[in-house]
């Protein structure tokens, strides 16, 4: 994979207080029995899945669970 460099000039350095208030958002956040784990996905596919989601009103991350569960019961 070839190295992406990223132009930072045009973000403003985060002064002491900013930081001090900064937390860590978009992090997976294992839960009582769950655990997290990377797979890849076609990339299309997964542009797909967010309207796939809006339409049944339902996070992404919920409806891939959904795809996952029923496919491995109906291959088990």
């Amino acid at each position: 994979m070839a190295e992406r460099r990223i132009d930072f000039r045009g973000i403003p350095e985060s002064s002491d207080e900013a930081l001090r208030r900064a937390h860590r958002v978009g992090l997976p956040h294992d839960g009582p029995g769950e655990a997290t784990h990377r797979i890849r996905l076609d990339p299309r596919l997964l542009a797909e899945t967010p309207a796939v989601s809006a339409r049944q009103c339902k996070p992404y991350q919920a409806l891939v669970h959904e795809i996952l569960e029923a496919a491995v019961k109906n291959a088990a």
